[in-house]
């Protein structure tokens, strides 16, 4: 899957009180925090994801996989690229890494996805028209920033 190709969803952004090497620690303990819940595995196995359960190396890098995710690209402290896919998306994660001043850190979390056909149109109104995804994304990075400082 060709990352940049789909559609851009949106990003959401956060400012840690830390640096990037803290923040990478963080981000990759509230993934398998957030993703690796028995909840996320049945979900994910509803679903038809790709991956459904955690696997690969910790702490994350490429081929690391989350329900719902597999890590394809990981420079620790710059960027981070998860994708996924089941029977109503196709969709990617990155989470880019910049400096925000001393000892601070911005992380951008930028979505994209596809949505195919009818089921894919429903599955994309339930998931960002009651605009769930953007309270999933507030609160991922809100836990990002918990564990980095």
């Amino acid at each position: 899957m060709a990352t940049d190709s789909l559609p851009y969803v949106d990003e959401h952004t956060i400012v840690i009180a830390a640096g990037a090497d803290h923040v990478w620690r963080g981000l990759g303990e509230t993934l398998d925090g957030t993703f690796s819940g028995p909840g996320a595995s049945r979900y994910t196995r509803l679903i038809g994801a790709t991956d459904t359960t955690r696997s690969g190396p910790r702490p994350i890098a490429e081929g690391s996989t989350f329900p719902g995710f597999r890590v394809v690209s990981a420079v620790p402290g710059h960027e981070l690229a998860l994708e996924g896919r089941h029977r109503f998306s196709t969709y990617a994660l990155i989470f880019r890494f910049e400096p925000a001043g001393p000892g601070a850190t911005l992380l951008r979390a930028e979505t994209r996805a596809v949505f195919p056909g009818p089921a894919g149109a429903v599955y994309r109104g339930l998931v960002i028209g009651t605009r769930g995804h953007v309270w999933g994304m507030r609160r991922m990075l809100a836990g990002v920033r918990r564990r980095s400082v």
